[in-house]
């Protein structure tokens, strides 16, 4: 078991920036990706950025050259730090692993097998 906690979202305006950090506990040792997936409201769960355990990374277009992905292992904590930061960019944002790959970029949305609760972000026009 693997178990995440997510913080740092809010209400920022356009332009402005946040940092996302996910607390991951528990069987560490068998994660190979790590990565940051939103939704909005009727919208499908997207990829925004991931990261695997050879630090392969991967941005979603919408997001390239504005949000960061990081990870500080000795903290056992994952980082997106987003700036920029646009109205579209508005959801609900949630961390997840993975523990098997069928891509080894980390990609594939069904190989992510733990969440976290969620941390909405919010930006203002």
């Amino acid at each position: 078991q693997v178990q995440l906690v997510e913080s740092g979202g809010g209400l920022v305006q356009a332009g402005g920036s946040l940092k996302l950090s996910c607390a991951v506990s528990g069987r560490t040792f068998s994660i190979n990706a790590m990565g940051w997936y939103r939704q909005a409201p009727g919208k499908q769960r997207e990829l925004v950025a991931t990261i695997t355990s050879g630090y392969n990374i991967n941005y979603a277009d919408s997001v390239k050259g504005r949000f960061t992905i990081s990870r500080d292992d000795a903290k056992g904590t994952l980082y997106l730090q987003m700036n920029s930061l646009k109205p579209e960019d508005s959801a609900a944002y949630y961390c997840a692993v993975a523990t098997r790959l069928t891509n080894y970029l980390g990609i594939d949305i069904r190989d992510y097998d733990y969440w976290g609760q969620g941390t909405q972000v919010t930006v203002s026009s």
